[in-house]
């Protein structure tokens, strides 16, 4: 049962777009609205600092990432939002043209390059592995946290932990959080979470995206067994699945996961959404 003290529910939007409602204050994920169809150039290996180590001779030519499912929500359609939780602005299925515009005259958190990339928005804070700012949002004080990722070689991504002392303890008084993974794959330091937060409520980047390289094929989030070990690692509470449709270098969608979370009997923990309707996921 959850220990959580407060509401919190949760908006799908597309891909890692979501607007997660907590107590009223609204976190915008990973802003993207582009319509179905579109195609980007994706040059994902620029910053790889051993491209030998992939069997690249030298630097490859851009990759197109294609989109086939469109936003259960238009720009127009959003409500007033707090702060954005950016976990990279350099790729585009996590931030689009459509979506920078939700970055002017807000509270932004990311990473220390994004922060850079996205001058001069004074609202834009980077945040490193384990760094903590406070902030004052919708009235109520909140304490982020950067967590580590794994992603593309070469390039910075953040998660995040979202805590406010009106959430409550745990049984052991470890703090009631908020996860949001951000894109990245399984790796040990994540256990960490646990020895500091309790995480009620973990929205996770799934979809196994794969990219082809000529040694064999990097994944660059996680696939359902991964987010199976997380939810057991960290003793979550709820997780909500998103980032598992829309584009084509996504290779495990909702059913494929719906079966992985029954294999690892995580089921019952698992909160599915359905894109454009706000959701309640705790009522505390």
């Amino acid at each position: 049962m959850s220990t959580f003290k407060g509401n919190v529910s949760i908006t799908h939007i597309t891909t890692a777009t979501a607007i997660i409602n907590i107590d009223g204050v609204r976190f915008l994920t990973d802003p993207v609205f582009c319509p179905a169809g579109s195609e980007y150039i994706h040059d994902g290996w620029s910053k790889a600092p051993n491209l030998g180590d992939f069997g690249f001779e030298g630097q490859p030519p851009p990759g197109i990432l294609r989109s086939f499912e469109g936003p259960a929500l238009q720009l127009h359609d959003i409500p007033p939002i707090d702060a954005v939780l950016l976990s990279h602005e350099d790729h585009v299925d996590n931030l689009d043209p459509l979506g920078r515009q939700l970055l002017d005259g807000r509270h932004v958190f990311t990473t220390p390059d994004g922060a850079h990339n996205l001058q001069p928005r004074p609202g834009v804070v980077g945040l490193r592995p384990w760094q903590t700012v406070s902030a004052r949002l919708g009235g109520k004080d909140f304490r982020i946290t950067g967590t580590p990722c794994k992603h593309f070689p070469g390039g910075e991504v953040t998660g995040f932990i979202v805590e406010c002392d009106s959430f409550g303890v745990n049984e052991a008084g470890l703090p009631n959080v908020v996860y949001f993974s951000g894109d990245t794959v399984w790796i040990d330091e994540l256990a960490e979470i646990k020895n500091k937060w309790h995480v009620s409520v973990a929205v996770l980047n799934l979809g196994n995206a794969l990219f082809e390289h000529p040694n064999g094929v990097l994944q660059i989030t996680f696939d359902g067994k991964q987010a199976a070990h997380l939810m057991r690692v960290l003793s979550v509470d709820q997780m909500v699945p998103i980032h598992f449709e829309s584009w084509e270098h996504f290779t495990e969608h909702q059913a494929d996961l719906a079966k992985v979370f029954d294999d690892e009997k995580v089921s019952d923990k698992v909160f599915w959404l359905t894109p454009g309707e706000e959701t309640p996921v705790v009522v505390g």
